[in-house]
């Protein structure tokens, strides 16, 4: 019996070890995906033994989503936006998380108070604020550089191509800063036909000269090729290419649009246990300040803030480049996943619409 006992619990242990010993991530690729895998991956699998398989996407949330409806699930772990997490769990989609499951502050704070406002939702934990941001080659605007969210619409005194995404949330928001609306005022504005109509009206300014842009990467690459002056983009990419690659690129903070990333679960994942474990090594307070390390996003936890220091060269102080920054946020656009949740498919059609006209 002893022995029947022990070949059981060698098989179990052995099968385990065997079929379970991964998880998959799905994120956004890029110098993104370097820093995760340099802060979260590389010692979460020192640590555990657990492999991670990074898995790169334009938005992670497009094939959670088709992988769900398709229930097919192959990913674990998916790196997504705020009002994607809050659709998907309403969908059933993901996961509930615990805060109580997640690990304290150094200090023993809680998980619960030791994030930022927001960053904790039903089946969603946050892992950095970024910024979609105005960046331009300064090559082109010598002795004459633009500084402001008006500037980008400017073509007379900034000439060249610009580059937006290919999507309401970064591209309507910013036309109304650009047509002096406030950043408080935004999503009143948008929430009436009039600002829309407004937005789009602005945006008819540079239609002509738009180059659209739909992946992370692009925005970056546009600039580097020389196709257009200036382009709106994620702050951490901008930030590789300048400080990693030597680009002549400068910000510009003005009316940049913040959000989160929200780590999530999908339900049905083939690895939930090991999903689970990598979501609170990542989302530790160590990790999210590390990742800061190789690229500008602002980590979610309050105690991360304090251990947040140099860029890997050992010579760039980071703080600067971060979008939460205070001198950056007098002029922010917080996103209001709750709004685009109830508004993005409206929003949308008539954004492709004006696209199509």
């Amino acid at each position: 019996m002893r022995s029947i006992l022990l070949l059981t619990t060698t098989l179990a242990v052995t099968t385990y070890a065997a079929s379970a010993q991964e998880v998959n991530v799905v994120s956004w690729g890029g110098a993104y995906e370097v820093s995760q895998v340099e802060a979260y991956n590389k010692p979460f699998t020192a640590e555990t033994g657990i492999k991670v398989n990074m898995i790169a996407a334009d938005n992670p949330a497009t094939p959670l989503k088709a992988q769900f409806e398709a229930k097919n699930i192959t990913g674990d772990v998916f790196d997504i936006e705020v009002s994607d997490a809050i659709r998907l769990c309403d969908e059933g989609a993901l996961l509930e998380i615990d805060p109580a499951d997640l690990p304290a502050a150094p200090d023993g704070t809680p998980a619960a108070e030791d994030f930022i406002d927001g960053a904790l939702l039903d089946c969603a934990v946050a892992n950095i604020f970024w910024g979609t941001v105005i960046a331009f080659d300064t090559t082109k605007f010598e002795g004459n550089a633009p500084s402001t969210a008006a500037d980008f619409f400017d073509i007379e005194t900034y000439p060249g191509k610009r580059g937006l995404p290919k999507n309401p949330k970064r591209t309507l928001y910013l036309a109304l800063i650009a047509d002096g609306v406030a950043p408080d005022e935004i999503y009143d504005k948008l929430s009436t036909d009039e600002g829309v109509e407004q937005a789009l009206a602005k945006l008819d300014t540079i239609k002509d000269e738009i180059v659209w842009w739909e992946a992370g990467a692009q925005p970056v690459q546009l600039l580097a090729d020389g196709e257009v002056t200036m382009a709106t983009g994620y702050n951490g990419r901008f930030f590789d290419a300048m400080v990693a690659e030597g680009r002549p690129f400068e910000i510009i903070w003005d009316g940049q649009y913040m959000d989160m990333d929200m780590f999530v679960i999908a339900k049905d994942s083939p690895n939930p246990e090991e999903a689970m474990e990598y979501l609170k090594f990542a989302t530790d307070t160590q990790r999210l300040a590390d990742q800061a390390k190789y690229i500008a996003y602002g980590p979610s936890r309050k105690s991360s803030a304090a251990l947040v220091g140099m860029y890997q060269d050992g010579k760039t102080e980071m703080g600067p480049h971060m979008p939460t920054n205070p001198e950056h946020m007098s002029t922010a656009v917080m996103d209001d996943p709750e709004f685009w949740a109830d508004h993005d498919a409206e929003l949308s059609e008539r954004f492709n619409a004006w696209l199509a006209g």
